[in-house]
């Protein structure tokens, strides 16, 4: 098997019921990781374009669920299903959704989940 040209990593990490930071997994992210891997499958980019794979914890569970795309270091945050047709086009354009990138800011833990220190 090549190198693919992208790896999109699918944070799927499970936070117990209730954390105030939440999780990917919570949210729906590994029900995301399946539908991007089926949709790369069928349209012909998980030979050489781009893969899908799970990720444990990627420190932004508050914009979850998260998707690291390496070797481009950018992340899209608050994805949910209906922005995965958005993300597999932009892939076969070689571009990206700005949309749901994340900036500086979404990195920096809020305040009020500091100060319960989870």
């Amino acid at each position: 098997m090549p190198q693919r040209k992208r790896y999109l990593f699918v944070c799927v990490n499970r936070r117990p019921d209730g954390s105030p930071k939440g999780s990917c997994a919570a949210r729906g992210a590994v029900e995301l990781h399946e539908k991007l891997k089926a949709m790369l499958k069928q349209r012909g980019l998980a030979e050489v374009g781009a893969r899908a794979c799970t990720a444990s914890c990627l420190d932004t569970c508050w914009v979850g669920p998260t998707i690291a795309v390496e070797p481009d270091n950018y992340f899209y945050g608050r994805v949910t299903e209906a922005d995965l047709e958005e993300i597999v086009g932009a892939l076969e354009r070689g571009e990206r959704v700005e949309r749901l990138v994340l900036t500086p800011n979404d990195f920096v833990e809020p305040k009020e989940l500091k100060k319960i220190g989870v």
